[in-house]
């Protein structure tokens, strides 16, 4: 095979851009082993990591080169990190998960007793919900993620709703908060109120929804630890805010959890009657990105190119991707790969005839789900810096 061209899951050949060529930074985590804990970092797949961006070294925020896209599963090595503080080393015979609030019963569990229950492995997708932030018109507040604060991976785990029944819910109880032992003081605004933990809540009947896991395993292995280990939440179709990791204590509760990251960060304006109410970010928006060709990626004229990317929809499945390759004059449809898979991103191609003229060219993307959702053209103030859906512009060069 070619330096510039890729391979789909198929194992087809394609047309695309070399990635060998691109200038990312290869971030490497220090292990802190243990007999029964896994090295930070271990690859799936074989070829292991090609690169992560550094974004942030303490706490460790780290994105995943979107161009390297070249399969419908994310490799453990390339799948983006974020923390908020620094990442607890946790070991397996050490860990316990408590289950207490509005339940019947309050439950400890061990590692070995989660490893007991009846499990499931789903891929499923996790976007930051600050994934495109650099895209942004001004420099705003926040880690400047530009398009792969994302990914999916293959989860396996317990199903939340599982554990939840063997506590017994009460009548009465509509959340169900997720703690992790990650905790620190917020220093910029909003500062936090001296040391607090990283918790996030979901509504009791998402909690129950098969598509939320209590996940022991990443592509087939074992956790790493910055992505969880030994056990980490995976919410299917919710930015990944709610995907807390290394998860200690789940708390059903009966009243509304109105917490930091629940209330003021990983909050959005929402409006009733012109009302502006703080509102937690929740549902993945509808979005379709271009993998390849990069920014300002030297393109052939007068050849034939793939255009490579992904589409995701959150809890609704990607109906259509269209491509515009003059900066969103006109539109065309393009093909997508493979099957549907419900929380999972689905791959795309789009084969452009290049023109024959040199010049710059924009190209774009957006995608529609099935609920009739389509990306808009502009970023909504109201979403403050999260949610970040609207068409991104490619821009490229042709000679």
């Amino acid at each position: 095979m070619k330096a510039n061209e890729i391979s789909d899951s198929a194992g087809t050949s394609h047309l695309g851009a070399s990635v060998a060529a691109l200038p990312f930074v290869h971030a490497v985590l220090a292990a802190d082993a243990r007999a029964d804990e896994p090295p930070a970092r271990s690859g799936h797949g074989g070829s292991g990591s090609r690169g992560l961006i550094i974004r942030e070294k303490e706490p460790v925020n780290l994105e995943y080169p979107i161009a390297n896209l070249d399969g419908p599963v994310t490799r453990t090595d390339d799948f983006f990190v974020r923390t908020h503080f620094p990442i607890p080393a946790i070991a397996a015979k050490d860990w316990k998960l408590t289950i207490d609030g509005e339940v019947e019963r309050e439950l400890t569990l061990s590692y070995d007793d989660l490893l007991k229950l009846p499990a499931k492995t789903a891929p499923m997708l996790i976007e930051c919900a600050g994934n495109g932030r650099a895209h942004l018109a001004s420099k705003v507040k926040g880690l400047l993620w530009e398009s792969g604060a994302v990914g999916t991976a293959e989860w396996t785990g317990v199903p939340l709703s599982a554990v939840l029944d063997m506590a017994g819910v009460k009548t009465g109880a509509i959340e169900v908060i997720l703690q992790g032992p990650d905790s620190g003081e917020v220093h910029e605004e909003p500062k936090s109120p001296g040391v607090i933990a990283y918790e996030r809540s979901l509504p009791l009947a998402k909690a129950k929804r098969p598509e939320v896991l209590l996940a022991y395993k990443m592509n087939g292995k074992d956790l790493t630890r910055e992505h969880g280990f030994p056990v980490r939440a995976v919410v299917g179709g919710w930015y990944g805010m709610c995907s807390v990791k290394w998860l200690k204590k789940v708390t059903v509760t009966a009243t509304p959890f109105e917490g930091y990251w629940q209330s003021l960060e990983y909050a959005y304006w929402r409006r009733e009657r012109g009302r502006p109410t703080l509102t937690a970010v929740t549902e993945i928006q509808v979005k379709a990105q271009i993998a390849r060709p990069g920014y300002m990626e030297a393109v052939s004229a007068g050849k034939a190119y793939r255009v490579f990317g992904a589409a995701w929809g959150g809890e609704s499945e990607v109906a259509k991707v269209e491509i515009s390759t003059d900066g969103g004059k006109a539109w065309a449809g393009a093909k997508l790969l493979g099957e549907a898979v419900p929380f999972a991103w689905r791959l795309w191609e789009f084969a452009w005839e290049v023109p024959k003229a040199a010049g710059r060219y924009t190209l774009m993307a957006r995608a529609t789900d099935a609920k009739g959702r389509t990306q808009p053209a502009k970023h909504d103030p109201d979403r403050r810096t999260y949610m970040i859906n609207f068409v991104a512009p490619v821009e490229i060069e042709v000679n």
